[in-house]
């Protein structure tokens, strides 16, 4: 789904990787993320994406709730468990989204 997003400005934090075989908890922890995720203040909304290349795609008020975010105590916990078993490698962004906009074919 494509997030609902307020007027801008808002941020995005969009954190590409490549994953290692087999799930190893992945799957269960990826979705407690985003439950987390949605109850933090500042969270507006999120997209992710999963082929060879992962991309998610999350949206926030401020700077301040990113960072909250970054060190919520179970998301400290993933963010670990992921440097050691589910991520050959990622890389994160932080963007200050100035502009959207859309289109919907009816």
């Amino acid at each position: 789904m494509i997030a609902r997003t307020p007027e801008p400005p808002y941020y995005a934090v969009i954190f590409t990787s490549t994953r290692t075989e087999g799930d190893h908890g992945y799957a269960a922890m990826s979705d407690r993320m985003i439950e987390l995720a949605e109850k933090q203040p500042g969270f507006l909304g999120v997209e992710h994406a999963r082929e060879d290349l992962g991309i998610t795609v999350s949206y926030w008020k401020d700077l301040e709730s990113i960072n909250n975010w970054k060190h919520h105590a179970e998301h400290s916990i993933a963010r670990q468990k992921g440097r050691q078993e589910w991520y050959k490698d990622y890389k994160v962004r932080i963007s200050r989204v100035e502009r959207d906009y859309e289109f919907k074919k009816s």
